[in-house]
């Protein structure tokens, strides 16, 4: 047994090694000795749900042929660009990927999956291909693995409550009795390390707000960096832990960007870092690394077109207001919450804050911890999450692989908020993020060249992406939306829950 091994999951604890080591035998193993007769596969669709595929094995052979070959499934109702004429697909499972499912009565094994065509080929228009084509891309270009981590920004719905009360967009970092739900967070938090999520950490956010007879209450979920897989298999997972939870008590979560006019938006940030040999190499001693600024030069090439796979409706761009934390010009910043791209705090003091902070400690820590990352902070809850990271995989690729990316990297620099007074000049120097949808759709087109370039995204998939973004016909709308609250409250109800 490996002794520097440390159990996180159910599983792990039963096997005694870590989940990227999991084999079909293993899973035969634990359902075998442990009694559990139901298995579950999961996928994201089109839509970014998780979807649901239930067994009950009659015996061992049936159990083994589950998980040798998988299952057919219709593939034209999952997505939309499959035609149904030849539409069956095979969902394979990813031994990896298996943990124990947290809401059913009878014991149950859940296992992610990923899609292959008729021929035993992976599916290459699945968004989850695509991301992992982006990856090996990169990795076979650049030499450097790639690890991303989300931050999950979402709201609560729940009944008034007059006691305690929450105050109006003070939430941030909120503890009970203030914050109502911070239970159902911890409780998501729990359940999502035992089914194998990284997380960092969880907190109240900066909206709480009253309106009729409901509280509206903001939270995030951060996540550690994994490798891009884990990464959107671990989001997609905390999503659907958080609605199980919610609706055990007749809650409503939502992560959709706007909830109402005035009130703090929700993102989905995403962090970025580059590793060799498990070593984060974002810094160079102590300074922000020129590979480092190389990925931000890529990403600010091509942020018009990642909000095509970021930001996908109407509501999305009621929160990319000037003015706000939200960006909505096109350059980046140390700590710098007005930017599109932000360079948090990395742990670079290399002094022993613990033991300053902690007089009578006598142990040192060491200081070397490098965990420095960039943050995108343009998408929102509405995200092609397969998609958009590989959208960001690609920026990384195409900045790391771009002769003038150290050029770009200077222009698009700024060293305060850019809507101060003092900075209207570099304001005009920078470009602005697309406004609506129909924008964002035509600059995909635009720029389809710059996606195409390294393989994993085809002309068709971004046609029809494009085409979709602009049938949503929203070019208008923050017109029409200053002169008529009503049809304001229309729209952010529309698309609440639609994600």
């Amino acid at each position: 047994m490996n002794h520097s091994f440390q159990p996180t999951t159910e599983l792990e604890q039963i096997l005694q090694k870590p989940a990227a080591q999991f084999t079909r035998r293993d899973i035969m193993d634990v359902m075998n000795e442990h009694d559990i007769r139901l298995l579950n596969f999961r996928y994201a669709g089109g839509d970014g749900k998780l979807k649901l595929l239930n067994f009950a094995p009659s015996n061992q052979a049936h159990l083994e042929s589950i998980l040798t070959f998988g299952e057919r499934v219709d593939g034209s109702s999952l997505f939309q660009h499959i035609d149904n004429a030849s539409s069956d697909l095979y969902v394979i499972p990813l031994y990896r990927t298996a943990f124990m499912d947290p809401f059913t009565e009878q014991p149950t094994l859940s296992i992610f999956c990923t899609f292959f065509t008729a021929d035993g080929t992976p599916l290459q228009s699945a968004p989850q291909y695509i991301m992992q084509k982006a990856y090996e891309e990169l990795q076979k270009r650049t030499g450097y693995q790639f690890k991303m981590l989300a931050e999950l920004e979402y709201y609560i719905r729940g009944p008034k409550d007059e006691v305690f009360k929450g105050t109006d967009q003070k939430g941030y970092h909120a503890s009970a009795p203030f914050a109502k739900y911070e239970h159902i967070r911890q409780a998501a938090l729990d359940t999502l390390v035992r089914c194998g999520g990284k997380v960092k950490y969880g907190h109240s956010e900066v909206g709480t707000f009253y309106t009729h007879n409901y509280l509206y209450e903001q939270h995030e979920i951060e996540f550690l960096p994994e490798e891009p897989e884990l990464a959107i298999f671990h989001l997609l997972l905390a999503k659907w832990i958080l609605r199980m939870y919610c609706k055990q008590e007749e809650l409503t979560v939502s992560w959709a960007p706007k909830i109402c006019e005035g009130k703090a938006g929700s993102g989905l940030h995403f962090h970025m870092q580059l590793e060799k040999e498990n070593q984060n190499k974002m810094l160079e001693n102590g300074e922000l690394s020129d590979d480092a600024r190389r990925v931000i030069a890529g990403i600010m090439d091509m942020a018009d077109v990642l909000t095509a796979f970021g930001n996908t409706i109407p509501t999305s761009y009621l929160r990319l207001v000037p003015g706000q934390e939200a960006p909505t010009y096109i350059c980046w910043g140390y700590r710098n919450r007005s930017a599109l791209v932000r360079v948090p705090l990395g742990w670079t003091t290399k002094k022993d804050m613990a033991k300053l902070a902690n007089p009578m400690e006598t142990e040192s820590a060491s200081a070397n911890e490098i965990r420095q990352t960039v943050e995108f902070r343009v998408p929102d809850g509405s995200a092609d999450v397969y998609l958009l990271a590989a959208g960001l995989i690609t920026a990384a690729t195409h900045g790391l692989t771009m002769p003038d990316a150290l050029t770009l990297a200077d222009k698009t620099f700024v060293s305060k908020n850019i809507f101060s007074a003092d900075y209207q000049d570099k304001l005009k120097t920078l470009k602005q993020l697309p406004t609506c949808c129909v924008d964002s759709g035509h600059r995909l087109l635009e720029r389809h060249d710059v996606l195409e370039q390294f393989g994993a995204f085809k002309p068709e998939l971004i046609n029809s992406f494009a085409k979709n973004l602009i049938a949503l016909n929203d070019n208008e709308l923050n017109k029409k939306l200053t002169r008529d609250s009503q049809l304001i409250n229309q729209i952010v109800a529309k698309y609440m829950d639609t994600m």
